[in-house]
């Protein structure tokens, strides 16, 4: 059996977990050139850590379980929560220049669905490229690191017991298989599916695909998280207008200069979800809808990154209103993996936006996302590293998805059907609408989960059944061949499937 630990993904999960398992012989597959494809590099948030004198661990899990809308596992929130704090050290031992007071603290700000100041940022804005700087630069300097750019996965590779035993990759024209005693998926989420999104159009759930057809269980895969503010400056992808910029006191307003969110519990610091709706209302009732920052002190120094994308578009921050829409921006479902990170096939890991670790729920708690890559990078590392009987495995290739671009008709089915708001009639046209293809798959996923919850919860909200409903206040688990049967069962019975 080889010693090798293959890595899927180029972001902070997968950069997390190869620098942790050092000195264990580690091949990072990565799409693009680091730092190009990843959507680390575009998160403008931060790192969610209870630092401050008035917080605490539990009040970070509470925040986070509030917002996950019933159906977060306590036991993750509280875990992840306690790994914060140790996370950011190790990240600032790494070198992360992150943002300090005259006296050399670190500077915390506050985010959506926060009850404390808990945001550790580096160089404003632009946290997510420090730290994925930060993370490349020890990668390049770790001896037991072979990093492998350019590449793409087309498949695992499971033993006849159905043990993981490698993975084939495709460089340029020529496919090579790569034997490992494990694989780690760290491929991030599925908002390139969608016709508008904030995050790299490569990110189009080819992970979650991979492992689906590997038959490994998925949960929570109808939950996506629309983001309420990316900039409407008819850009693919869209620039993100951070959160924290309505932490710091910018509202939003349509064009008719009213403040849609003041009546809302929370304003324009509610959650996600909630922000994201009443936005996509506006903009059905033919309104458009602005951020306004004009009461936030110095702008181009606390949100450069927002300023610099404004301004190369024509607009200035400081003087005028920026125009948002909701895009998709992260995918909470996944999956599924336990504590460890150990998924349900053997053999195969997972961590970041691709797997479902039970600490997000229905909705993610704001700066999360890079603590739960951070935090399980440390603990599925560990679990990987420890023995194992040797085995003599004899390989069994799956079968390939067809490989296909990611069609434009594509994204606007995602987008009209799966997007935020939903009903009964959009996804049945889902189930029918993808078929086939790696991406398809994806969709298919999301569709036959959204069909199920016959409720509104967190990032998934049915017209049609517009209440949360305590029947569903669990997470769900799915494969590709329930899904897959789902659609099938409706393809002959959807106006009777429709009246239930």
């Amino acid at each position: 059996m080889s010693d090798r630990v293959v890595i899927i993904g180029g972001g902070i999960a997968g950069l997390a977990t190869a620098i942790r398992l050092a000195p264990m012989p580690v091949t990072l597959i990565a799409g693009a050139p680091l730092s190009v494809g990843a959507a680390t590099a575009w998160a403008q948030g931060g790192v969610a850590a209870a630092l401050g004198d008035d917080d605490a661990p539990p009040l970070h899990a509470g925040d986070t379980l509030k917002a996950g809308a019933g159906i977060g596992d306590p036991t993750v929130a509280q875990a992840v929560a306690d790994a914060a704090p140790g996370a950011i050290d190790w990240l600032a031992s790494l070198g992360t220049p992150f943002d300090r007071d005259a006296a050399g603290r670190l500077i915390l700000g506050l985010e959506a669905a926060h009850s404390r100041r808990r945001i550790v940022h580096a160089g404003g804005d632009g946290t997510g490229r420090a730290i994925l700087m930060t993370l490349i630069a020890k990668t390049r300097a770790t001896p037991s690191i072979t990093v492998i750019e350019d590449a793409r996965a087309e498949s695992l590779v499971l033993d006849r017991d159905g043990t993981v035993a490698g993975v084939t990759i495709r460089r340029g024209d020529a496919t090579e298989y790569m034997a490992a005693r494990a694989v780690v998926m760290a491929t991030g989420g599925i908002g390139g599916l969608y016709a508008h999104t904030t995050n790299p159009l490569g990110a189009v759930g080819s992970g979650l695909a991979l492992a689906a057809r590997a038959g490994a269980v998925l949960r929570d895969v109808e939950f996506v998280q629309f983001h309420p503010t990316a900039i409407d400056l008819n850009r693919d992808p869209m620039p993100l207008a951070t959160e924290a910029l309505r932490g710091e006191g910018a509202t939003l307003i349509n064009d008719l200069g009213e403040r849609f969110m003041e009546s809302v519990p929370g304003a324009e610091l509610a959650p996600r979800d909630v922000v994201a709706r009443a936005i996509w209302r506006e903009l059905q009732n033919g309104r458009r809808v602005f951020l306004d920052g004009s009461g936030i002190a110095d702008m181009p120094r606390h949100f450069p990154s927002v300023t610099a994308l404004c301004r190369n578009a024509g607009l200035d921050p400081t003087q005028s209103p920026i125009p948002v829409r909701p895009a998709a921006h992260y995918h909470m479902g996944g999956i599924k993996v336990d504590r460890n990170g150990r998924s349900s096939v053997p053999g195969l890991w997972a961590c970041g936006e691709v797997a479902s670790t039970g600490l997000h729920g229905a909705n993610r708690l704001a700066s999360n996302s890079l603590l739960e890559a951070l935090a399980f990078a440390t603990w599925l590392s560990h679990d990987i590293a420890q023995p194992r009987n040797p085995q003599t495995p004899r390989p069994a290739v799956l079968p390939e998805a067809t490989k296909a671009p990611l069609r434009k008709s594509n994204r606007a089915a995602m987008e009209q059907y799966l997007g935020v708001i939903r009903d009964a009639d959009g996804i049945a046209a889902a189930l029918a609408t993808f078929v086939g293809d790696e991406p398809a798959i994806v969709g298919l996923l999301v569709a036959a989960a959204a069909w199920r919850r016959r409720e509104s919860r967190g990032g998934h909200f049915r017209s049609d059944y517009p209440e949360p409903d305590p029947a569903f206040a669990h997470s769900s688990d799915m494969t590709l061949a329930q899904a897959t049967a789902l659609a099938a069962d409706l393809a002959g019975a959807i106006p009777r499937a429709r009246r239930q």
